[in-house]
């Protein structure tokens, strides 16, 4: 379990597709560009990360990289089923302005290292919170 400022909040069940981009237990990039339609630089850029990381990745980036990578897929694997697909998650996730954000899409939060606030968000609205 994950703690949340002073709150223990569970770990959510992995996604369909959270488990099919993680067969390792660790991000497999490839399959991941491929399902989500971006090229390598592009993902690294929408997760917050230089465009060469995901290129070649040393033992010093991979940490990051990872972490950074995972977010994208679990908030993906969250809102894939109401969003209507991959692609559609994807859009959403890159283009959808959250009022709780002040205006900001999901792709800002992780980008500014918050992907724990888009988290407790979908949280809220999977409970019957509005946005």
């Amino acid at each position: 379990m994950k703690k949340v400022r002073d709150q223990v909040v569970p770990p959510a069940a992995p996604s369909p597709f959270a488990a099919a981009m993680m067969p390792a237990g660790q991000p497999d990039i490839d399959m991941i560009t491929k399902a989500v339609g971006l090229t390598r630089a592009q993902l690294a850029a929408v997760v917050g990360l230089p465009a060469g990381t995901l290129q070649t990745i040393d033992a010093a980036d991979a940490v990051a990289m990872q972490a950074r990578v995972l977010e994208l897929v679990e908030i993906i694997g969250r809102v894939e089923s109401w969003a209507g697909g991959v692609p559609a998650a994807m859009a959403w996730y890159r283009a959808q302005p959250i009022p709780a954000f002040g205006g900001r899409t999901a792709e800002a939060m992780v980008k500014a290292g918050d992907a724990t606030a888009v988290w407790r968000y979908l949280d809220h609205i999977a409970v019957g919170g509005f946005a």
